[in-house]
């Protein structure tokens, strides 16, 4: 049951422009409260708007947070786990925006979750992202980020054992790989896009740019830099939103790290700077337009911290189909560079107001609260830490001596050592997420490939 303010706000008139112009004089029928679950995608209910205020609280079970992939629950070493006690599901308003692809006028809202007891479930993902970025503002210091989401559009694939492949375009002719920045390619599914286009807009999402990648039927949106926490919402928001337009063109969205062999992976590059709150000024140039100690050692940081955090930005099997050696826009190492993109940290040709590292290492199948939260953290602790990075890479790297983990279960390993970077991400969040996703290796260890009955089963 919902706990109900007897005097509620007409909250309706707060609502954000963008969501107004949607409705268009049209009754708003329903209200969406969602949450992102540790996979990065949306649980929670749905109302009558009449049934909805800003200011009630509703309630969601914890076990939501105690699932595998696949939607099988996992036993784990909590207290009267299966007692499944309820969580407070708190609407935040500044998040409110259309669902433009439902029949009835919609309104969806992201919530925070908090315990009954008072204060936030420490195990939700957007709860972690905000305690990271309290530790930057406690130091006085603001990131800003921006990420790149790459995905593939594909053909409906309905039998799991077949492989999956690029959708047919306007031409009647299925997409073909090494296309990258081809606007023939991009036409090749304007509605497609189009629709992308028309659902942001009614969310008042903002597009920078849209490019076509290297992978048949691979595509690219790159996000305005801002604020972390708005940033991993909209990309929350981006992937449901992408999902559904593509849906509506008869086709389907993936992103999946590593959807097609031989097609390049999907990644969500992260560009990371830091702004001091006092001055405004980004802390990674000095007064000469150089790099700061702070720069340097938000990178040392990044080498150092991330080798523990893998499994947090390649979090299913399939992530490291994509983290190989040979993969140019994939490296599977931490050397860094500038505008190198052979390494896993570059640093892009700007001016020195907007100097950033880009985390080229995290992929499409993250979750974004904790990609963000894990690559800001890494940095974090470098520049507290003073960590030197190691030299920067001159040449073309593919590899080195101190590679990425090749398997979730290599990862997983070193992230159960990663003591301090689980004790600002919070221990109880990272025992829980180590917990889930052993059991998903476990999961995926239980199946026989179509690879192994084509070659094994009368061979061997």
């Amino acid at each position: 049951m919902a706990e109900t303010n007897t005097n509620p706000a007409d909250w309706r008139d707060a609502l954000p422009t963008a969501f107004r112009s949607y409705l268009d004089g049209r009754r708003l029928e329903e209200v969406e409260c969602i949450v992102p679950d540790l996979a990065g995608t949306a649980r929670g209910k749905a109302m009558p708007s009449y049934k909805f205020r800003p200011d009630e609280s509703f309630y969601l079970p914890i076990s939501l947070f105690y699932q595998t992939i696949s939607g099988e629950y996992v036993d784990m070493d909590i207290e009267n786990q299966w007692t499944e006690k309820d969580i407070v599901v708190v609407p935040d308003m500044s998040t409110a925006s259309a669902v433009p692809w439902a029949d009835d006028a919609t309104l969806q809202i992201i919530c925070d979750l908090k315990l009954r007891e008072g204060g936030n479930l420490d195990i939700a993902p957007r709860t972690v992202l905000r305690r990271v970025l309290e530790l930057y503002d406690a130091e006085g210091l603001r990131p800003v980020v921006a990420p790149e989401l790459e995905f593939y559009l594909t053909k409906p694939n309905i039998d799991p054992n077949e492989p999956i492949e690029p959708p047919v375009g306007r031409t009647g002719r299925r997409g073909t790989g090494r296309q990258v920045f081809s606007m023939t390619a991009v036409d090749e599914y304007g509605p497609v896009i189009d629709t992308i286009y028309d659902f942001a807009e009614a969310q008042g999402l903002q597009i920078d740019t849209l490019i076509q990648e290297g992978g048949a039927g691979q595509i690219e949106i790159n996000l305005q830099h801002g604020d972390p926490l708005w940033l991993a919402d909209q990309v929350f928001f981006f992937k449901r939103t992408i999902r559904e337009a593509v849906l509506k063109n008869g086709i389907f969205a993936t992103f999946m790290a590593k959807p097609i062999r031989d097609e390049p992976g999907s990644a969500m590059h992260l560009h990371q700077s830091i702004v001091d709150k006092s001055t405004g000024k980004n802390i990674f140039s000095d007064s000469h337009g150089g790099p700061t100690d702070a720069f340097r050692h938000f990178i040392g940081g990044s080498q150092t911290y991330l080798m523990q955090a893998v499994p947090l930005l390649a979090p299913y099997v399939n992530s490291y189909r994509r983290i190989t050696v040979e993969g140019q826009s994939a490296p599977a190492n931490l050397e860094w560079a500038t505008d190198n993109r052979t390494t896993g940290l570059r640093v892009p040709h700007s001016g020195p107001a907007a100097r950033r590292l880009e985390n080229r290492v995290i992929g499409m199948d993250c979750n974004p609260y904790l990609a963000m939260a894990t690559s800001l953290a890494c940095g974090l602790l470098g520049i507290k830490n003073k960590i030197e990075p190691r030299d920067e890479a001159k040449n073309e790297v593919w590899e080195t001596e101190e590679s990425l983990p090749p398997s979730l279960n290599t990862a997983l390993d070193l992230f159960s050592e990663a003591t301090e970077l689980r004790a600002l991400l919070g221990e109880e969040f990272c025992q829980l997420y180590h917990d889930i996703k052993r059991a998903e290796n476990e999961e995926y260890q239980r199946e026989i490939s179509p690879w192994e009955r084509q070659h094994l089963l009368l061979n061997v």
